[in-house]
């Protein structure tokens, strides 16, 4: 049989070897709801089907081959896909909490940003109970509303260190009895 020149139709191989699909897919432990990877396996059939030369080796072999590897290349790319998805998930996540986001909420914590607060001596007052870098956070977050990413980069820092300063400063805060934080 010269390629492309079948003497079989498609149907009739298929009805021989829709079973071989299904051993493949079955033997590749691929669940299959859908039967996505079940419609690949009949395509690969088809291009197995046409370009067939019997002058290279059993037809059975060749389908299992072409199959087999069809699926796998398929497996292969919805991985990389899934893979792909969740890294976008992730990056999107870090990104929306920089630090300035609750986790249980999707708007941003409320700031003191554009609420004057004309005693300077509380300022003093809380100034006095902070260390040096707890005092950059208030100062940045609290009175001056950046966020903990740009107050990280200000002070060329990792955004850890900065909530780090931010949980002591809160800790130390609600300690001191001045206001609940």
């Amino acid at each position: 049989m010269v390629r492309g020149t079948n003497k079989f139709s498609f149907e009739e191989i298929y009805n021989q070897n829709k079973n071989r699909i299904h051993y493949q897919i079955h033997r590749l432990n691929i669940r299959d709801p859908h039967n996505e990877f079940y419609v690949e396996g009949i395509y690969a059939l088809w291009n197995a089907y046409k370009k067939y030369e019997p002058d290279k080796g059993q037809m059975a072999t060749y389908f299992n081959y072409i199959i087999r590897n069809r699926l796998i290349d398929m497996l292969r790319s919805k991985t990389r896909e899934q893979e792909n998805d969740q890294a976008y998930i992730e990056r999107k996540s870090i990104e929306s909490h920089d630090g300035n986001r609750s986790s249980t909420s999707n708007g941003p914590l409320p700031t003191m940003q554009g609420i004057e607060v004309e005693d300077p001596k509380l300022w003093e007052e809380i100034k006095n109970i902070l260390t040096e870098n707890q005092w950059k956070w208030v100062q940045y977050y609290v009175i001056q509303g950046y966020s903990q990413k740009e107050i990280a980069e200000k002070e060329e820092v990792t955004v850890d260190a900065v909530k780090g300063w931010a949980k002591q400063a809160r800790k130390k805060l609600r300690e001191s009895g001045l206001f609940e934080v």
